[in-house]
């Protein structure tokens, strides 16, 4: 059995998907931009600044779930620019750093939806 996830805190799915879905005890986040919840707009202020509103949107739909950010197992980021990496793990480190960092996979990608630099998903255990 699985369970779609929703949050108004969180950016609503441009298209037929769900922000998440709980199945089988773990938390499956679908791909996030860096939107603005509250407009629905893409920001475009930099790989920090998109890193950080992504992982605060990602943060906000793992607590709606009944997860968090320290129970993340795996992460997947998707880069429109690999050159981009050092900046952009700058910033993921201070959500997913330490020694409990989740597994992960960083790839470029030759265009992401809406324009985006990075999107990321991931997955974690609640």
């Amino acid at each position: 059995m699985k369970t779609a996830v929703y949050t108004p805190r969180a950016p609503k799915p441009a298209g037929p998907y769900s922000q998440a879905c709980i199945a089988g005890g773990f938390v499956f986040v679908s791909g996030q931009g860096p939107v603005d919840p509250a407009s629905g707009q893409t920001q475009q202020a930099g790989i920090r600044a998109d890193t950080q509103l992504i992982c605060e949107n990602i943060k906000t739909i793992l607590e709606s779930a009944g997860s968090s950010l320290r129970q993340v197992v795996k992460v997947t980021v998707y880069l429109s620019d690999i050159n981009e990496w050092a900046a952009m793990n700058e910033v993921y480190a201070t959500y997913f750093g330490g020694d409990q960092s989740p597994a992960r996979t960083t790839i470029q990608s030759a265009a992401l939806p809406r324009g985006f630099r990075v999107e990321m998903d991931c997955i974690a255990y609640r």
